[in-house]
């Protein structure tokens, strides 16, 4: 493998391995919150980073998602762009990161809880009308005309 195919990330990308790995990122940064496991804050800014420069060849929450867990599922694959993940992954990479330099570099638990906050609120961004199960009724009342606003959205098209 040459540093060019090794430093890459892939376009498109699976949506549901990206969901599966975006749920066990959430599932490590609130139990790093919630039990006070800080030291789950390296895994996870490594992960991060790892993404961002390899997508899921060096991650390995990322290999497992794609190796292990999505090829077992039944669930068809739905492919969307790449660019957009890897944007997504920096902001995770530079919020671990910092939340890691906070507690380890500064010893503040405070700011490193804040930043694992926007981590995990971040996860939440994205589409959230479809998500929550809202898309149909935006798509409905666009069509009507009753929310002119969400005409032409990617909301209206889902």
């Amino acid at each position: 493998m040459t540093a060019r195919q090794l430093f890459s990330f892939p376009n498109p990308v699976n949506e549901l391995s990206a969901r599966l790995v975006a749920g066990g990122v959430v599932t490590m940064a609130v139990a790093a919150i919630v039990f006070g496991q800080f030291w789950l804050l390296i895994p996870l800014a490594y992960g991060f980073v790892a993404r961002v420069l390899t997508g899921p060849t060096l991650s390995p929450l990322g290999s497992l998602v794609t190796k292990v867990i999505t090829p077992r599922l039944p669930l068809p694959a739905k492919y969307v762009p790449g660019p957009p993940k890897r944007f997504a992954q920096g902001i995770g990479a530079t919020f671990s990161v910092a939340a890691v330099i906070a507690y380890f570099g500064f010893g503040s638990s405070g700011a490193a809880y804040v930043l694992l906050g926007h981590v995990v609120a971040a996860r939440h961004l994205g589409k959230p009308h479809a998500r929550h199960g809202l898309a149909p009724l935006h798509a409905v009342r666009a069509q009507n005309g009753c929310d002119r606003s969400l005409q032409g959205s990617p909301i209206d098209s889902e």
